[in-house]
């Protein structure tokens, strides 16, 4: 059973994945309107609804559902949450406020009528991801590290002009920024256990965006067949705890490992307690 109406779209990464034909990991609705006051009118069964985003949670066919109401947003703090200007405009303006064209595809939802405004379609079979507008990666600094997930999960490439926006931008990046948001797209980007990811996240600068002090380890391992072969639960921090890590907010768990990885490192010898994601740390880094 489907959730169905004229005004009802899916957008973004599940209309990707469906043309691409991989497995996507969730299902984004957007209502060309209000969503909340569409869900009320539908008698669907609401859980959570948020009026300042136009945002509407509700169970359907056993399943919690999100949907949005289309809307403008604008980023008077450059780097931090968006401010909704506008709830409920035509879906022509709300795709223009996500990350990439290949993200700004919609999909009716009752006869599949595919909505592609921005040329997604076309960068999708080219295999290229480009930005909305130039000050795509000022406004959100973590477009870029999405753009590293997305070339590692589909092998796509930035366009000539996103690469010249993302180079600008790491050459003179803005440090008052969401490092919450930042962590979250470098979980999921690392996660994938990809050592491509590193070597594109460290020879195209993207580091930088850790922090001022942040350095390019030198790495000689390959971490992707050490951890496959040493399966750990936190597969992001193996990579990432060979950077300094001093602006992300880290889990008590988190903060065991790294401090772990440093006592290794000072000589300390492992025990029954010691993270085993600390022990790859030292592996890497004690073979360098």
């Amino acid at each position: 059973m489907q959730l169905k109406d004229n005004n009802l779209y899916y957008v973004g990464g599940v209309v990707r994945d469906s043309i691409l034909g991989v497995q996507s990991f969730d299902t984004d609705y957007c209502y060309e309107g209000n969503a909340i006051e569409f869900a009320q009118n539908a008698g669907l069964n609401i859980i959570k609804e948020n009026p300042a985003f136009g945002t509407v949670r509700v169970l359907f066919d056993e399943k919690e559902i999100d949907i949005a109401s289309t809307r403008v947003e604008t980023y008077p703090k450059k780097g931090h949450l968006p401010v909704i200007q506008k709830i409920g405009c035509p879906l022509c303006e709300d795709v223009k406020r996500r990350d990439f064209t290949i993200n700004s595809i919609a999909k009716r939802t009752t006869d599949g009528e595919i909505i592609d405004i921005l040329g997604g379609l076309k960068d999708i079979e080219e295999k290229k991801l480009r930005v909305l507008h130039s000050e795509s990666f000022i406004d959100d600094p973590t477009r870029i590290v999405r753009a590293l997930k997305f070339s590692v999960r589909f092998g796509f490439c930035l366009d000539e002009n996103t690469k010249k926006l993302q180079d600008e931008y790491l050459n003179n990046i803005n440090y008052d920024m969401s490092y919450h948001r930042l962590k979250k797209e470098l979980v999921e980007t690392f996660s994938l256990n990809r050592q491509i990811a590193l070597e594109k996240f460290i020879n195209d600068g993207i580091y930088r965006l850790l922090g001022e002090n942040s350095k390019p380890p030198l790495v000689n391992r390959n971490i992707e067949e050490l951890i496959s072969s040493n399966p750990v639960k936190n597969v992001w921090i193996v990579y990432l705890g060979l950077f300094n890590l001093e602006n992300i907010e880290l889990t008590r768990p988190e903060k065991r490992i790294i401090e772990w990885a440093e006592r290794l490192k000072s000589g300390d010898k492992p025990n029954n307690n010691t993270p085993p994601e600390s022990i790859l740390i030292n592996r890497i880094q004690g073979e360098l």
